[in-house]
């Protein structure tokens, strides 16, 4: 969508407050032993209490509140009976709807005990997420996110997974602009226009390319197996830069 007055940005920045919320309090509820199911169950539960409902559900009829993904999963995983342990590494994407708005967050967990490498990793998830974020402002190209990402991945000896992109939000989950490389794409000349809405979730891996499908309709593994983290935003272009509405507040 795009932004077209401040009621709509208020409206914006409240369910981007809820999501942002909910994820934070998933985080922080995280630990061994729980399912993946009792993870969801939270946060179905924050959403709710907040007048919120879950994205996934509404508009996919996708079977959980969240997507959570553990480990060799990078995206969409399905909450269910698999329990955490000390060591993984969690995904939690948090996306829902309120007054008819929708936002979008993620973030990708370890479970400590971890290797310096799995931390060094999920710092440097945030730092290209927001690598990407700072070119955010209108009239510049979408493809200035994926370059600048594609840059610090480089530097840094990361790859991309590159075909999960950001996408435009706002008045539903996944809408208009599609497929915004969070990778180099220099063929990407469209603009960031003003107030225009959108999510920049780079998936930083360890040797991972490519999402491929798993055995069910929904759970995405990177090709070839690495870990991965996802870290995501819904941020608004504005002649001053990005307005990112998915903080917790």
């Amino acid at each position: 969508m795009t932004i077209s007055n401040e009621d709509e940005l208020e409206s914006l920045k409240a369910i981007g407050r809820i999501v942002a919320n909910t994820l934070e309090a998933m985080g922080a509820a995280l630990e061994p032993g729980m399912t993946t199911a009792e993870l969801d169950a939270i946060g179905r539960r924050l959403l709710e209490e907040a007048g919120a409902r879950p994205a996934p559900e509404q508009c996919y009829d996708f079977p959980g509140a969240t997507c959570i993904s553990v480990n060799e999963e990078i995206a969409h995983g399905i909450p269910g009976a698999r329990r955490i342990e000390a060591g993984d590494l969690v995904n939690i994407d948090v996306s829902a709807q309120k007054d008819g708005f929708f936002a979008d967050t993620g973030a990708s967990f370890p479970v400590p005990p971890v290797s310096r490498a799995i931390e060094r990793l999920c710092r440097d998830g945030k730092r290209a997420m927001w690598a990407g974020i700072r070119t955010v402002a209108t009239d510049r190209p979408l493809g200035d996110i994926g370059m600048a990402i594609g840059a610090f991945a480089h530097r840094n000896r990361y790859t991309l997974i590159r075909n999960l992109a950001s996408h435009g939000v706002g008045r539903s989950l996944h809408e208009k602009p599609t497929e915004i490389a969070t990778w180099p794409e220099p063929g990407d000349d469209r603009a960031m226009t003003e107030g225009l809405v959108f999510t920049v979730e780079p998936f930083l891996s360890m040797g991972g390319q490519w999402a491929e499908d798993g055995d069910d309709d929904w759970t995405l593994f990177s090709e070839p197996r690495a870990p991965t983290v996802q870290y995501e935003h819904t941020v608004v272009a504005t002649r001053r830069g990005p307005v990112v509405v998915t903080l917790p507040g």
